[in-house]
Order: C-alpha cells, then sequence, then structure tokens
C-alpha cells in the first residue's frame, strides 16, 4: 500500500510539477495600484501578485499574500510573521542592513502630482508648501531631502491623493505607476490632477522581494522565479496588462 501511494504522489508530482510546492507566505499593503490592491471583488491584484504567481510556477512555490499595513510590516518580517514582504518595496541600502532582497523585479522613479491648475514643476517649486507621501516610502525620503518643503505623512497613499484633491495639501510624491494609477486613469481624479514632473535622482530604484536576514531557502526560490520570469519573457504581458505600453 506504501508503494503505492508513493507511486502516485510521484505521478501527480510528475504531471503537474505543484505536489510537493513549497507555500510562501507574501505579506502585502495591498493599497498600492497597480502594483498590489483590493479590487471590487475584495481580492488581492496588480502586478506583483502576478508577478509572483507566475514566478511560483516557475520554481516550484505556491504564493499567498497577506494583508498586513504597511507600518508594521517590516516588523512583521522580523518577527518570523510571514516569508517574505511583496509590497512595492525599494532596495535600499538602509534596508539590506535589516532584511535581505531579491534580484530586482521592477524599476521605479518617483513622482510629483499636483492639481491641473499648478505651475510646479519640481518639488522646489512647492517650499512653503505641504507634500503629502506614505509614511516610511522612498517618496517621503524624497521630499524631507528639499528643504522648505513641509512633508505630510500618511498611513495609505490614497489618503493623500484625496488631500490633493480636495485643496488640503499641493502635493503629492509616490511610484511612478502609482502616480499613473490615480492621475492618468482614476475616473475620480484624472480631470483634476496631473504627474508635473519625474524626480531625479543619483541612482536607479528597484522593487525587490524583502525576507528576514538569513533566510536563504525562501530568497534562491524567489530569485529563482524572478530568473524565469525574465528570461521566458512572462514579464511583458504582465506589464501590458497593469502598467501599459
Amino acid at each position: 500500500m506504501l508503494k503505492k501511494i508513493l507511486f502516485i504522489s510521484l505521478a501527480l508530482f510528475m504531471m503537474t510539477g505543484t505536489a510537493w510546492a513549497r507555500t510562501i507566505v507574501f505579506a502585502t499593503d495591498a493599497t498600492w495600484p497597480p502594483m498590489e490592491f483590493v479590487d471590487a471583488n475584495k481580492q488581492t491584484v496588480g502586478f506583483a501578485v502576478d508577478y509572483m504567481t507566475a514566478a511560483g510556477k516557475e520554481a516550484g512555490f505556491t504564493p499567498v499574500f497577506k494583508s498586513v499595513a504597511w507600518d508594521g510590516i517590516f516588523a512583521g518580517l522580523g518577527a518570523g510573521k510571514y516569508d517574505a514582504i511583496c509590497s512595492s518595496v525599494s532596495i535600499t541600502e538602509k534596508r539590506k542592513k535589516v532584511m535581505d532582497f531579491s534580484e530586482p523585479y521592477f524599476t521605479v522613479r518617483q513622482a510629483l502630482v499636483v492639481r491641473n491648475e499648478s505651475n510646479a514643476k519640481s518639488l522646489d517649486a512647492l517650499k512653503g508648501k505641504r507634500v503629502g507621501t506614505q509614511i516610511s516610502t522612498t517618496g517621503t525620503f524624497a521630499v524631507k531631502r528639499v528643504k522648505g518643503v513641509i512633508s505630510k505623512t500618511y498611513d495609505e497613499i490614497g489618503l493623500a491623493i484625496e488631500d490633493l484633491f480636495n485643496g488640503r495639501i499641493e502635493g503629492v510624491v509616490c511610484d511612478d505607476p502609482v502616480a499613473a494609477q490615480y492621475a492618468l486613469t482614476n475616473e475620480k481624479y484624472k480631470k483634476t490632477l496631473k504627474i508635473s514632473s519625474i524626480i531625479k535622482t543619483a541612482e536607479a530604484e528597484y522593487y525587490g522581494i524583502a525576507v528576514k536576514k538569513g533566510n536563504k531557502e525562501v530568497l534562491d526560490l524567489v530569485n529563482k522565479g524572478i530568473r524565469a520570469v525574465k528570461a521566458k519573457g512572462l514579464d511583458k504581458p504582465i506589464l501590458k496588462k497593469w502598467i501599459g505600453q
């Protein structure tokens, strides 16, 4: 009987390649469209979700996405509440000191969003004005680098966009695909808001999957999946679906 069970299990594995797939729990702050967000059906969707799902199929792991608020997402990783973070986390030298990162899976830039009537073409033009960002993001770091600009942080980027829309602040800085989602395609905001500029930085900014320091098992699986997605061009239809041309 045991031999029969083993034979059936082996056959299933050979047919599907997923019978013994490792489950990886990814924390995600699903408030960052189009990268990761909750849709009308209350499902977590977006570019990163599709990307990691494709990576899992290639590398032999099953991704499970767990909704976690951004302000506690890194502490939860350190405490072992999940295996990794898939939440538009930019790879920075400071973060690399306390967590490990996968290979980059997306190149990102910081964009300045303002109301249509604004003439501000850069953060320097908003000195003395309040500019919103999501707390502890690279957008916040960019704003704080410009002397004279008043930084106002929010738990979610959508709250900052809403305040900009209602005239409570004069700008919002966030990742460019998110800025485009709100200012160019969102029916509520696209007639009122615009992207006025892309903030230039000395180095390119990349998203990576964050794992707890030393978690080589998860890191190796994720990297295997990312490499396969890139090598096979599986990222192209995902980009087209969520980001456009």
